[in-house]
């Protein structure tokens, strides 16, 4: 490895923006497969965050379940197209450009959280994040949280090639102890999210339901 090579995530925006810069999609337009099995748990009206959503695929479609949406991204050209796929499906979402640190979380104030694949955070930045996202929820709130295991890093078809940065049961578990863990799930899966996330992959799902 280059000694000199700046470290990943280094330049977050920067670097998120140019893998955005391309006209397609780079996780799709459809919404996570861990999120659509888990919906179902918001009705229409509730307040949703949506964290790190990039171009939008998921707090679109969840807007267009008749939920109050709202969404920030590092990444200005990833709130972009984010915009462009809301007006294409003519619905209303709040977007955001900012980062994990500068977002204003504000305190017991969403009925649910979706944290899709944000694995961007090193072990500090993400102990910030996850309480975060404890603090915002409200009473009866719910996360529903999705990333990649360690062994992610045999398969290399998505997600960062950090062993640091990748989840495993106990550390959700003791990230998320004073919340209700209804769900948590270890598994592998065939994922298909544009070309970003493609292929056989390791994967943990988390639901959990502040107390």
């Amino acid at each position: 490895m280059n000694s000199s090579a700046p470290p990943p995530f280094a330049d977050a925006a920067g670097t998120w923006n140019r893998r955005f810069a391309d006209g397609a999609y780079l996780f799709g337009t459809e919404p996570n497969a861990w999120l659509r099995e888990h919906a179902g748990l918001w009705q229409p009206g509730q307040r949703i965050l949506s964290v790190a959503d990039g171009e939008g695929r998921n707090s679109v479609w969840l807007a267009g379940r008749g939920l109050v949406v709202d969404t920030f991204d590092i990444a200005e050209v990833g709130v972009a197209k984010a915009r462009k796929l809301a007006a294409e499906r003519g619905v209303q979402v709040n977007f955001e450009v900012s980062d994990c640190d500068a977002y204003r979380w504000p305190k017991g104030a969403y009925d649910g959280v979706l944290a899709i694949f944000v694995q961007f955070a090193d072990p500090a930045m993400r102990e910030r994040l996850f309480a975060r996202i404890r603090r915002c929820l409200k009473p009866g709130g719910t996360l529903v949280l999705q990333g990649y295991t360690p062994r992610q890093l045999e398969y290399g078809t998505g997600g960062p090639p950090l062993v640091s940065h990748l989840y495993t049961e106990s550390l959700l578990r003791e990230a998320f102890a004073d919340l209700e863990i209804t769900e948590l799930r270890e598994y592998e899966a065939e994922v298909t999210e544009g070309t970003g996330h493609r292929g056989h992959s390791a994967l943990i799902g988390l639901v959990a339901r502040h107390r």
